[in-house]
């Protein structure tokens, strides 16, 4: 987990008003028809010890949830001006994703906010037929 935590912290620095304007700049990373974990280098550092732990992380997601956040993504990239994005995860049993999104007003931007929720990276699904990762502790 402190792994996906981190990674969010980045993907929602890249979010952030400071920075959109940088990842507009490689929109077309997530345009229909691409992977979203290959974008994601324009999103995390690839010298970050967690890089490839979050790419296998982000292949694990069932498809449709992939290409609803790269969709979300790329529309959010895609408006002027750009949308921001906030980004969260929190355990749960299975993959569920939540967004929702906030209308611009005279006063203030709006944004579009995820919530993904999965099981712990290294905690297999019951059905999944796989044994944990995890060390057990005497």
């Amino acid at each position: 987990m402190p792994k996906l935590q981190l990674a969010i912290t980045y993907l929602n620095r890249a979010f952030d008003e400071q920075n959109i304007d940088d990842l507009v700049d490689n929109r077309d990373a997530f345009a229909p028809g691409k992977q979203i974990s290959s974008a994601l280098k324009f999103v995390l550092p690839q010298e970050l010890p967690i890089f490839k732990d979050v790419i296998a992380y982000v292949d694990s997601l069932p498809g449709g949830l992939q290409e609803s956040i790269r969709s979300i993504v790329y529309h959010a990239l895609s408006t002027s001006p750009p949308t921001r994005a906030t980004f969260a995860w929190a355990p749960g049993y299975d993959f569920e994703m939540t967004v929702w999104q906030a209308p611009d007003t005279r006063q203030t931007p709006g944004g579009i906010t995820v919530l993904l929720k999965s099981r712990y990276p290294d905690d297999p699904h019951p059905v999944s037929g796989r044994t944990s990762t995890r060390r057990r502790r005497s």
